[in-house]
């Protein structure tokens, strides 16, 4: 469109001939959009917002006098704000190259006052340090230039051939070869030990596939000579099975004649035994029987006599009163009396005689039937 400009990405606009700027700046500035600019009456120029780079190589001189060649690099660029976009424009505006040359000068007075400050030894190994002061050194000028410090970094430090930085690396560099040469050193030695272990277990290996193998030879022999006596072995076995099942059938059949020997004459003849002891003892105890029986039948025998001659006992008895003088009282019981006493004397004089006449029976040999024969109430009754 006529008369509408737009500034790059990483460009500031600047339109001059009008109002509008910023504090007392003859500039309007205009970034990330356009604007109108009206041909004849206003004009547009257009600074980098882009990134710089400054290289610096200056020769500097440490606290201790030692002459230093000090490289650096720096990364810097136009400010974002509108203050800074017109502090540089006013003065690299028609130059813009000029932003490189006095940020390395600038750096570069810096760098030689603040290296001045310090050892060698600190600004070898502290470079973060020695860049750190550096930028904090020229912030202020930087600034006052619309210009912003990204980062510096310090590329190198020469001694410019004086010795003096290798000198001081000496005692690392021997630390690093003694380090180097114990490290070389425990390298060779584990490799040894590695060499030995190996060889070591080789022969391990060796031996024990030696050791198997002589197995093997072995086990082959004993297969082969198992199979040569397998044929011995097996009729060996065979007739061993045989003589086993033979001596099993007899040993069958002596228990089978055990059975029969058994059958056919003990138990007969335990039979037999028992058949004559109980006869014996049957024997016996018809004997027991019969003798009782006959001693029971005499005992019955006599007592019958007995009894058969108790009236005849009684009534000698009784003559023997009849020239007494007896007086009878009560009457009739007194009379009862006397007959019954005479009956008593009858009975015992009846015992009396049978005891001397019969020898006494054990009372584990009467028979029941005895006993009430030899009962005189028994008899009486």
């Amino acid at each position: 469109m006529f008369g509408y400009r737009v500034p790059a990405p990483d460009e500031a606009m600047l339109i001059s001939g009008g109002k509008g700027g910023v504090g007392d700046s003859p500039f309007r500035v205009v970034t990330g959009h356009g604007a109108f600019v009206l041909p004849l009456f206003r004009k547009a120029s257009f600074l980098t917002l882009a990134m710089c780079e400054a290289e610096v190589a200056e020769a500097c001189v440490t606290r201790q006098a030692i002459a230093l060649n000090v490289r650096a690099v720096i990364a810097f660029k136009v400010g974002n704000d509108d203050e800074s976009i017109v502090n540089a424009a006013r003065r690299f505006l028609s130059d813009q190259d000029q932003m490189a040359i006095l940020t390395g000068r600038i750096f570069a007075g810096h760098l030689r006052s603040i290296v001045g400050s310090m050892t060698v030894e600190e600004i070898v190994t502290e470079r973060q340090k020695l860049a750190g002061e550096v930028l904090d050194g020229s912030k202020a000028e930087m600034a006052s230039l619309g210009l912003t410090v990204d980062s510096l970094q310090i590329q190198s430090i020469d001694d410019m051939n004086l010795g003096y930085i290798q000198a001081m690396a000496a005692p690392h560099n021997a630390a690093i070869q003694r380090e180097a040469q114990i490290a070389q050193a425990n390298a060779d030695q584990v490799a040894a030990e590695a060499a030995q272990q190996s060889q070591r277990k080789q022969a391990e290996y060796a031996r024990q596939t030696a050791v198997i193998q002589a197995q093997y030879r072995a086990e082959i022999e004993t297969a082969q000579a198992e199979a040569g006596q397998a044929g011995p072995l097996a009729q060996a076995q065979a007739t061993r099975q045989v003589i086993a099942v033979q001596t099993e059938l007899a040993q069958r059949a002596a228990e089978l004649r055990q059975q029969q020997l058994i059958a056919e004459v003990v138990r007969p003849a335990e039979a037999e035994a028992e058949r004559v002891r109980i006869l014996a003892k049957a024997d016996a105890e018809k004997m027991r029987i019969q003798a009782e029986a006959a001693a029971s039948n005499d005992r019955v025998a006599l007592d019958r006599m007995l009894i058969d001659q108790l009236p005849e006992i009684v009534k000698q008895a009784a003559s023997g009163l009849s020239g007494a003088n007896v007086n009878i009282l009560n009457g009739a019981d007194g009379l009862g009396e006397i007959a019954a006493g005479l009956v008593g004397q009858g009975l015992a004089i009846l015992d009396s005689v049978k005891k001397a006449t019969n020898s006494p029976v054990p009372d584990t040999e009467r028979s029941p039937d005895t006993d009430r024969a030899e009962d005189p109430r028994a008899i009486s009754s």
